[in-house]
């Protein structure tokens, strides 16, 4: 358990913590590594993350390039905070505008590889990447991305716990994105058994420690729930 803290602030609050340009451009760097790595992950053809499963089978079905089609469902979840009253951060919109094109020039930037030495490389460097990418756009706090929102509006508004309503959301994109077509693999394996250790070790290296002093809520709730994906 790690004693570092994350601010439990208002979309205003985040505004007026202070070492906002520092974060600003954290939270950026963090937003546009993100999309890097989901397009290294892509390339690798060895498996996504459940929400990316999700999204590489709707962009099967409509043709629409894949950074759109996480632009569009980014936007649409987005839509779903209002039954729940959630209120977006300046982080939450970023994430939707800015992974979509991350993604999309990444992938036209990075060859498809031939080598199985290559896709390997590809899928280990994009999960740990991954990890850092989400790291640096948390620890920025500027607000949770939309589908983290979604997830913790669902459980506040039902009174699930976050790990039911985290797996029922995942498990439920990662069937529909199976059933579209979508590419899952031993990646898929790896990112959910990786992601929330590298995010738990890689947040204290990058969390911006805030002033004035605000209530705090730690890093990690549960050992057993990985911390929150950035999309």
């Amino acid at each position: 358990m790690t004693t570092d803290v994350l601010a439990n602030l208002g979309p205003r609050e985040q505004l007026r913590a202070g070492r906002l340009p520092r974060r600003l451009v954290q939270l950026l760097v963090g937003l546009w590594l993100y999309g890097t790595s989901m397009a290294m992950m892509i390339r690798s053809s060895l498996g996504l993350d459940p929400w990316d499963v999700f999204h590489s089978g709707l962009t099967e079905k409509t043709g629409l390039s894949f950074g759109a089609i996480v632009t569009i469902v980014g936007a649409l979840v987005l839509l779903a905070w209002i039954p729940l009253r959630q209120m977006p951060g300046l982080g939450t919109v970023a994430n939707v505008l800015v992974i979509g094109i991350a993604t999309d020039v990444s992938l036209w930037l990075m060859p498809v590889p031939e080598s199985m030495l290559v896709r390997v490389l590809l899928i280990l460097g994009g999960i740990v990447l991954n990890g850092l990418a989400g790291a640096l756009y948390i620890g920025a706090q500027l607000g949770t991305g939309p589908r983290d929102g979604l997830m913790t509006g669902i459980a506040r508004r039902t009174r699930f716990s976050l790990r039911l309503v985290r797996t029922a959301i995942e498990v439920t994109v990662l069937a529909i994105g199976f059933a579209l077509g979508g590419l899952v693999g031993v990646g898929t394996v790896l990112y959910a058994l990786a992601i929330g250790p590298l995010v738990q070790k890689m947040l204290p290296w990058v969390v911006v420690r805030l002033t004035p002093p605000t209530v705090t809520v730690p890093v990690v709730t549960e050992p057993d729930i990985a911390p929150p994906n950035a999309t």
